[in-house]
């Protein structure tokens, strides 16, 4: 069918008003930047995100650690040189000491037999010490008479362990030996008075 046998009038697809522009579906050749935007806003958002991410997983204290590392930052411990032989370590300067902790002293054991001898001759001693401890809360106190082998009152105790009550014994009636002697001792804690503490 020749041209001047169709039957339709012209229309803007048959006679192109510009010949530059592209006819029907054909779509204009892409610019450079339209090609290369998506790949450079890849290469920077995603190390960006990464750097983000990582800075809040380390002020959270979430960052994994490999197998065979510590969990400290080795940034943070200091650098020490080993001193050659012959030669002494520097002391650091400003380093602060640990505090030394003081073994702490057993308490007295408020059920321990005490037996308050009276070595001095005068009725009724014994007992009156032997109510002092009483008071203040001995359990297991008894009194009794012997012949004096000191010149000083003295607070016998058996075993390490009971110095620290036979120390109680002694603040309690106001004496100042405490010694430590099995055979005196006997079972617990002996008293032996050979004067009135409170005369």
């Amino acid at each position: 069918m020749s041209k001047a046998e169709y039957p339709y009038p012209e229309d803007e697809f048959d006679v192109p008003s510009n010949p530059d522009v592209p006819r029907g579906v054909h779509r204009a050749p892409r610019s450079a930047w339209s090609r290369w935007w998506p790949f450079l806003l890849v290469l920077v958002l995603a190390p960006t995100l990464a750097f983000v991410l990582v800075n809040l997983a380390a002020r959270d204290g979430n960052l994994p650690t490999l197998p065979g590392t510590s969990d400290s930052p080795v940034a943070d411990e200091p650098q020490t040189e080993e001193p050659a032989d012959g030669e002494e370590a520097p002391a650091d300067e400003g380093a602060e000491t640990p505090p030394v902790e003081e073994p702490v002293a057993p308490a007295p054991v408020m059920e321990t037999p005490v037996v308050v001898l009276n070595a001095a001759g005068i009725g009724g001693l014994a007992g009156e010490q032997a109510e002092k401890l009483t008071a203040a809360g001995f359990t297991a106190v008894t009194t009794g008479n012997t012949q004096a082998s000191t010149d000083d009152s003295v607070v016998y105790y058996a075993s390490e362990d009971q110095r620290a009550t036979a120390d109680l014994v002694a603040q309690t009636l106001g004496l100042t030996v405490v010694t430590l002697s099995p055979t005196d001792a006997g079972a617990g804690i002996s008293v032996v008075l050979v004067s009135d503490p409170d005369a």
